[in-house]
C-alpha cells in the first residue's frame, strides 16, 4: 500500500479538492496525510486552541485521513492587503519558500510518500497562499526524492460556466470576470480525473465539520452552502470528479486517466 500526502493552504480546501480522492485511497487501504500550511485564522485567538486546525481534525477523520499535520504558518488572507504577521508566526506568503520547502520535505521523507497533492502554478483561483502551496510543493518534493507531485485544480472551462450558472441563479457568488481565463487549469493539462461521486455523503460530512467558515460570508460559506443544501443523489452529481495535472507530463496528451497511481505520459 502507498502514502499519499496532500499538501493544502487553509483548513477547509481539503474538502473540495482532494476530499473525495483521500476517502477513496483511505477507503482502498492506502495511508493519506494531509498537510496544512496555515492554520486559517487572519487573527488570534486569545490563546484559545485554533478553531479551524480542530475543524480540520474532524474533516481528516471523515474522509479517513490517517494524519493531519499543520505546517506552522498563519493565513495571509485573499485581497489587495497583506496584513502584519500574528505574533508567534509568519504569514505563508512571507515565508521564504526554501525553509517551507524543507518543513514539508521532513514530512515526505517521514512517510515514505510516493505521490505528493498540491495545487496548480495559478494557485487556482489566485488566492496568494494557494499560489504559494504550489511553489514550496513542487520544491519540497525535489528535496525529498517525490517523484510524482500531481497538482489538485479544476477544467477551467467548467469552472467558467458554473459561475455564469451562479450568476444566473443569483447565486451572491463575487467574481472579475476578467480573470476568470487565468484561473485553475486548461482541460488539455489535466492528466487525471477521478471518479469520487461515491463518497459524497462523506464529503459533505467532512464539508460541514467547517462550520465556522461555512457560516460565514466569505467565497468558501457561499459555495459551502449551496453544496450542503444538495440531497445526496445531487451532490454525487455535482460532485462527480476530482481532477489533477501532473507535474511533468506532456500537455494534451490523451484521455485523462482514471487512477493517481497511473502516471501520466512525459
Amino acid at each position: 500500500m502507498a502514502t499519499v500526502v496532500a499538501f493544502h493552504a487553509h483548513p477547509d480546501d481539503e474538502t473540495l479538492l482532494t476530499g473525495g480522492t483521500l476517502a477513496k485511497l483511505s477507503a482502498a487501504g492506502h495511508r493519506t496525510v494531509i498537510v496544512v500550511a496555515t492554520d486559517g485564522h487572519m487573527a488570534d485567538l486569545d490563546g484559545r486552541k485554533p478553531l479551524r486546525l480542530g475543524e480540520l481534525a474532524a474533516s481528516a477523520a471523515t474522509l479517513g485521513v490517517h494524519r493531519v499535520v499543520h505546517l506552522g504558518y498563519a493565513d495571509s488572507g485573499h485581497g489587495a492587503v497583506l496584513y502584519a504577521d500574528p505574533p508567534d508566526r509568519m504569514r505563508f506568503a512571507r515565508a521564504d519558500p526554501e525553509e517551507a520547502a524543507g518543513r514539508l520535505a521532513a514530512i515526505l521523507r517521514e512517510e515514505h510518500a510516493e505521490i505528493l497533492l498540491s495545487y496548480d502554478r495559478n494557485g487556482g483561483y489566485g488566492h496568494r497562499d494557494h499560489v504559494r502551496v504550489h511553489q514550496v510543493g513542487k520544491r519540497a518534493a525535489e528535496l525529498a526524492g517525490v517523484s510524482r507531485v500531481l497538482d489538485a485544480t479544476l477544467p477551467r472551462e467548467g469552472y467558467t460556466r458554473l459561475v455564469r450558472s451562479l450568476e444566473r441563479l443569483r447565486v451572491p457568488f463575487r467574481y472579475d470576470p476578467s480573470v476568470l481565463a487565468s484561473l485553475f487549469s486548461p482541460r488539455s493539462a489535466i492528466t487525471h480525473r477521478i471518479d469520487v461521486a461515491a463518497h459524497a455523503a462523506q464529503r459533505r460530512t467532512a464539508l460541514a465539520a467547517h462550520r465556522s467558515i461555512a457560516e460565514g460570508s466569505s467565497r468558501f460559506a457561499t459555495i459551502a452552502k449551496v453544496l450542503l443544501r444538495l440531497p445526496t443523489p445531487i451532490l454525487a452529481r455535482v460532485m462527480h470528479w476530482e481532477w489533477f495535472a501532473e507535474e511533468g507530463a506532456t500537455p494534451g496528451s490523451g484521455a485523462p486517466l482514471d487512477d493517481i497511481f497511473l502516471p501520466a505520459p512525459r
